[in-house]
């Protein structure tokens, strides 16, 4: 099948890609600028996208962006500490994003008739992305049937949905997946944080699936104190 995959250059996006090009037909990656700021994440993806030697296209929809305030991805206030699956992670939130990238990749995929966009939504995105959760994708495929009627029909392929980060690095570690290739840290440095939840989200998966994890991080340990310490109020 024809797939579109929509890639950030974060780990679970560039993995994805590499199982489209291994299982599929690959025929593009896009990638979204909406004004966050940890922008270096597109490089990421065109490297992507040049070792899976396909076409990349980076949508430009910052004006979009500034209206979608109140993220700490795009509104400048500071990214949160911690664990991912704190509720002080939901300010990484940016409204509607997901359903906004996907409107626009089916219509790309409609135009040059691809049969699929794949997106790298999983199971730990549930509990704080609207619009990573099972209910969002069906229904958003749905949707899409009726947009496209008598015109196209794509489906939307999120192999990723019901398996958690650890789970992807695994299936990354089978594919061959450069993870130093990836980025997550939404601090967007020099090098991972560390100590942001993605960051902290990153670490923790690679140590689960036991697999080396070759990122460079600012504080390569602070992992370890954020689970216990998620750990600890789950107890209570």
């Amino acid at each position: 099948m024809k797939t579109i995959v929509i890639c950030s250059g974060g780990l679970d996006s560039v993995t994805l890609a590499y199982k489209v090009a291994a299982e599929r037909a690959l025929t593009r990656l896009v990638s979204f600028d909406y004004g966050q700021r940890h922008k270096k994440e597109l490089e990421y993806a065109r490297r992507c996208a040049l070792h899976l030697g396909v076409p990349h296209d980076v949508v430009d929809i910052t004006a979009v962006g500034r209206l979608l305030t109140g993220s700490a991805l795009t509104s400048g206030g500071p990214v949160p500490e911690g664990h991912y699956a704190e509720d002080s992670m939901r300010v990484t939130v940016v409204p509607n994003r997901n359903a906004i990238m996907l409107a626009v990749a089916f219509g790309v995929a409609a135009a040059e008739q691809a049969d699929a966009v794949a997106a790298a939504v999983h199971g730990g995105d549930h509990f704080i992305y609207p619009d990573c959760r099972p209910a969002f994708v069906e229904a958003f495929e749905a949707m899409q049937r009726h947009a496209l009627e008598g015109l196209a029909r794509i489906a939307l392929y999120a192999p990723f949905l019901q398996l958690s980060k650890a789970d992807i690095v695994s299936e990354g570690a089978r594919l061959g997946v450069p993870f130093a290739e990836t980025w997550s840290c939404y601090q967007g440095g020099a090098h991972h944080c560390g100590r942001c939840g993605t960051c902290v989200e990153r670490r923790e998966a690679f140590h689960l699936a036991a697999q080396n994890d070759p990122t460079s991080y600012e504080d390569p340990d602070y992992w370890i104190e954020a689970c216990q310490q998620y750990q600890a109020t789950q107890g209570q």
